[in-house]
């Protein structure tokens, strides 16, 4: 793991296995940093439920739990917010054929709502192809001064 400070922003850098206790820890990582950003404990929960939704989909989807491949995160920090990037190793896909979870159809699988739930925890949300292959997440969560 490698942190790097810079003026305000603190970034934390990480390769992680393509097992379910990677998500853990990406999870454990990000709740911390989300914790130092002064984020309230539902806020906390809510940002690390997010990360926990977009790792999964990392290692399950993403790396098919391969081996040979790594969940690659990425968190920084500044006094204002902080972002997760989340990449995997994997095939890519299009995101265009990603089906509805809200869809009538859909509305009993027992998956296929994280990216939903993802994206509804944090104030920005990008989904694009990881340069070099796979999938990158950017989960972004503001700290809102009273």
């Amino acid at each position: 793991m490698t942190l790097r400070k810079s003026g305000k922003m603190e970034r934390m850098e990480t390769t992680l296995d393509s097992s379910l206790s990677s998500v853990d820890k990406a999870e454990e990582l990000a709740v911390n940093e989300a914790s130092k950003l002064g984020l309230g404990e539902e806020e906390r929960a809510q940002f690390g439920m997010a990360v926990r939704e977009c790792t999964v989909n990392a290692v399950v989807h993403g790396n098919r739990y391969s081996k040979n491949k790594k969940v690659h995160l990425e968190i920084q920090r500044s006094t204002e917010s902080i972002t997760v990037t989340i990449g995997d190793e994997g095939e890519g896909f299009d995101f265009g054929s990603l089906p509805d979870p809200l869809a009538p159809e859909n509305l009993l699988k027992q998956s296929g709502r994280g990216l939903l739930l993802a994206r509804a925890f944090v104030d920005d949300f990008d989904l694009h192809l990881r340069p070099g292959g796979g999938t990158e997440v950017r989960l972004v969560k503001n700290l809102l001064k009273a």
